[in-house]
């Protein structure tokens, strides 16, 4: 059976508060064995860790704060992201970014929060995972602003035009595909064939954005495998291919071994 890893998923929430070891194990038989986690803000945080401390060889957290929850407190919320990065290891900063859906109120300290928390991932030597919702421009020049060799990472649920994807592949970024790249009109059809597969990572972003045929329902780690093979579709390659390089892509990304 492939082995697959979960990029970005935020099972440690309430959606799934009722069956979430029924869920992990569906994603287990999957061959889903690796989760990664992004945290979204102080509230987040307890649930997340200690999902991870259940599941240590299954379930990895990250360290950031969520730009939907940029608001007029968000100094505070960064001094506990900061605090915690300097008490234990993470896998990345994340989730970070901009977010121009909801709320536009805060635009410029959503752009404050994303430099301090990608200065904090340089010193660490950690990589950054990327929200950017309707902003992904605006995301893509932030980074080309601080880009240097200890800044790497991956911008999480793209969606964007092969223009995009080659600036974000040029400044050394994977690309987290998921639910997205599987919609009849998600316009990723053009685009996936023209990216190799050494540049992709594939995620869930559970509970939201299930893939086809689920779409509409909760998302679950579990459906990794039809993503995966939306995007073999795509490349005409091998499900085995996908399987593999973008495992061996995370690993690398999240420098976690693969045992």
């Amino acid at each position: 059976m492939n082995t697959y890893i979960d990029s970005h998923a935020h099972i440690y929430l309430d959606k799934f508060k009722d069956d979430r070891a029924d869920v992990l194990n569906r994603a287990f038989e999957a061959g889903v064995d690796k989760i990664f986690m992004p945290n979204i803000d102080h509230t987040s945080i307890d649930d997340m860790l200690e999902l991870e401390q259940k599941y240590p060889k299954n379930c990895f957290s990250m360290m950031g704060l969520h730009p939907c929850s940029v608001k007029k407190d968000f100094e505070k919320e960064l001094y506990l992201v900061e605090e915690w990065l300097g008490q234990r290891n993470f896998t990345a900063v994340g989730e970070i970014g901009t977010d121009l859906y909801w709320d536009k109120s805060f635009w410029e300290q959503q752009k404050e929060a994303f430099n301090i928390q990608a200065s904090w991932a340089k010193q660490k030597k950690l990589p950054i995972v990327i929200h950017c919702r309707e902003s992904i421009d605006e995301n893509i020049k932030l980074v080309e602003d601080l880009q240097d060799e200890d800044l790497t990472g991956v911008f999480h649920c793209f969606s964007g035009t092969l223009e995009q994807a080659k600036r974000i592949i040029d400044l050394g970024f994977y690309l987290g595909l998921g639910g997205v790249s599987t919609f009849k009109n998600g316009g990723l059809d053009k685009v996936v064939p023209e990216i190799d597969l050494k540049h992709i990572v594939l995620e869930t972003d559970s509970p939201y954005l299930a893939p086809t045929p689920h779409r509409g329902k909760r998302n679950e780690p579990s459906y990794i495998p039809d993503i995966a093979k939306k995007i073999a579709s795509y490349k005409q390659v091998g499900l085995d291919e996908v399987a593999e390089i973008t495992t061996q892509n995370s690993l690398k990304l999240f420098r976690v071994n693969a045992l």
